[in-house]
């Protein structure tokens, strides 16, 4: 106390914002660092690819016809979440179960009409590939989604006529171990 020291504590300086031009009429956000605002604004996420390199014409080859099952089959996955979701909505606002009923029906009958001559032209792989997606976007199993709408008896025959053909209903997405697939879903410009 016989001491006095002059102790200084943070000095507040007014921010220095950067001088406005005619054009500048677009409001954002900033920053105040060390009394100078910086500007800033947020931009899209940018994804960046590298060339990929093969070990064999035919490995390019494989990958490329991954690609055009993938590319082909996209847009009945996409279909299909969006009419799942749809039917969901439909489902909640009834309340009887012989209306939920003509729901499923009038869905089933709408994505049989919309997609019965496309569909049945698929190839074995292409509809394993779409059972994946559809588990990718949807997140269910294709065996759950007809489980829960048609029945029980009625998935565990489609689950069996698929393992006849070498599929399996039951099958789920994994980033991971479908890598190229996900690479191809997100080089392709499906999700911009």
């Amino acid at each position: 106390m016989i001491f006095s020291v002059a102790l200084k504590a943070q000095e507040y300086t007014s921010p220095v914002f950067p001088k406005l031009g005619k054009a500048d009429t677009i409001r954002v956000g900033s920053t105040n660092d060390n009394g100078v605002m910086i500007p800033w604004m947020q931009l899209n996420e940018v994804s960046i690819f590298a060339a990929r390199i093969w070990k064999s014409p035919a490995e390019q080859a494989a990958y490329n016809r991954l690609r055009y099952n993938v590319l082909k089959v996209m847009p009945y996955a996409l279909f299909a979440k969006r009419r799942y979701e749809q039917l969901e909505r439909d489902l909640l606002t009834a309340p009887e179960k012989k209306e939920q009923k003509a729901l499923v029906k009038q869905c089933d009958n709408e994505i049989k009409d919309m997609f019965n001559r496309e569909i049945k032209d698929l190839t074995i792989t292409q509809g394993q590939i779409l059972t994946k997606l559809v588990d990718r976007e949807v997140g269910r199993t294709t065996y759950d989604i007809v489980k829960q709408t048609k029945g029980g008896f009625a998935a565990f025959s489609y689950q069996i006529v698929a393992r006849v053909v070498g599929h399996n209903l039951k099958s789920t997405y994994n980033k991971d171990e479908d890598r190229d697939i996900e690479s191809i879903i997100r080089t392709s410009g499906f999700y911009q």
